[in-house]
């Protein structure tokens, strides 16, 4: 039976075919959505920031990109899936607000993609596809049974990735 798992913010969730993972109100955060498509095994990150070593207390692994993704890709390995078969998807880092002075620091949305991008190339997982950046906040769904995403935009519809 199908069922719809819920990916809160600064959480992951892993899961397997022909479960849906599901992330709302990816603003500035990114949504990780990883595959292996043998072992049907699939996980979908949530993170809020880049890089753990900017804090000083870092007190949820889930939140940030450098900690979340080598987490989830271990707990995948664990249930099953294969590293070097894994895949991405990701979707999100819009730049919520407008900044007068454009100050690259200031865009947390996309600082949080290229954190993302450095991370799985390090790891060696291809991005297949990708929905980031803009000014509009997304919902992801991701479908394990065909490693579909969609994404919502408030005003833009459904688009698959």
């Amino acid at each position: 039976m199908k069922e719809d798992i819920k990916v809160g913010i600064a959480d992951y969730k892993i899961t397997k075919s022909p479960n849906n993972l599901i992330t709302l109100g990816l603003g500035s955060c990114v949504g990780i959505a990883v595959y292996d498509k043998k072992s049907e095994v699939g996980g979908l990150s949530h993170i809020m920031l880049p890089y753990s070593s900017q804090y000083r207390k870092v007190n949820k692994v889930a939140k940030y990109a450098d900690l979340a993704l080598p987490e989830m890709i271990e707990k995948l390995v664990k249930n099953g899936a294969r590293k070097n078969r894994l895949v991405a998807k990701i979707a999100g880092g819009a730049s919520m607000f407008q900044f007068s002075d454009k100050n690259p620091k200031l865009n947390i949305g996309q600082r949080n993609i290229e954190a993302v991008k450095e991370i799985l190339k390090d790891m060696k997982i291809p991005i297949k596809a990708e929905d980031v950046g803009g000014t509009l906040g997304r919902t992801m769904i991701v479908d394990l049974e065909k490693f579909e995403v969609s994404i919502k935009q408030i005003g833009k519809g459904i688009k698959n990735i």
